[in-house]
This record gives C-alpha cells, sequence and structure tokens, in this order.
C-alpha cells in the first residue's frame, strides 16, 4: 500500500518558488485585464478576442490563481488554469502567433505550474510517484 512520504525540504521550497512564479505572473496578467490597459486592447484585437471579454478573462485568471495559490484548493485551481491555458494556446494556433515564444508560452506556464504542484504536495506525488 502506498503511503505518504514526507516532502524534503528542498523540493518543497522548490515547489513554493515554481508556483509563486506562476501565481505572481497570473496575478499581474489578470489585473492588467482588468483595466485594461492598451496593451491588452492591442493585443485581444490581433488575436480576433472581442476587446469586451478583457474583464472576464481578467477575473478568471485571477480566480484561478487565487484556488492556485490556497493549498486546499491549488489542486482544482491548477486543473482550471490548465483549460484555461488550454484555450489561450488555441487562440495563438488559430491567429498564427510564433510557436516558441507566443504559442508555447501556454505550455511552459502549465510545466511550471504542475511542477510547482507537484513539489509542495505529496498527496499528488502518491498518485502520479516518480520511479527511477
Amino acid at each position: 500500500m502506498n503511503e505518504l512520504v514526507p516532502i524534503s525540504s528542498t523540493a518543497l521550497w522548490t515547489g513554493r518558488i515554481l508556483s509563486g512564479l506562476v501565481v505572481v505572473f497570473l496575478l499581474f496578467d489578470g489585473a492588467i485585464k482588468l483595466i485594461p490597459l492598451d496593451v491588452v486592447i492591442e493585443t485581444s484585437r490581433q488575436l480576433g478576442i472581442p476587446t469586451d471579454l478583457a474583464f472576464t478573462l481578467g477575473m478568471l485568471t485571477l480566480a484561478g490563481a487565487l484556488l492556485y495559490a490556497y493549498p486546499k484548493t491549488s489542486l482544482l485551481g491548477a486543473i482550471l488554469l490548465t483549460g484555461y491555458l488550454g484555450g489561450a494556446i488555441y487562440v495563438h494556433v488559430r491567429a498564427g502567433s510564433p510557436l516558441f515564444s507566443h504559442t508555447l508560452f501556454g505550455v511552459y506556464l502549465g510545466v511550471l505550474l504542475w511542477a510547482g504542484l507537484y513539489l509542495r504536495d505529496e498527496r499528488l506525488r502518491l498518485i502520479f510517484p516518480w520511479r527511477r
């Protein structure tokens, strides 16, 4: 039977740092969509996103980031943010954005998001054990 294995201090802090970076980025990204700044309006137009959706997308980003940041709801936040990032990837594919800098940015952020959660949550590591 699988048992919870204590998290090493290094893994825990690495997970917290990765998760913190993701949360800070998402809070910033969500906040600029609430205002919305000129760069948000212009980017929305270039990507074919109606500009009146900026506030809604900002609220979704902030909600997902806050759910992810709170330990009791971090798994739910990670799942919701994964779906959100998948939508962002689709928009960039459809718009013909550059692959490595724009289109795959959601993948990069998702990998950091899940790696951070994996390193700081022993229950997740119990479900998906890393084998050597």
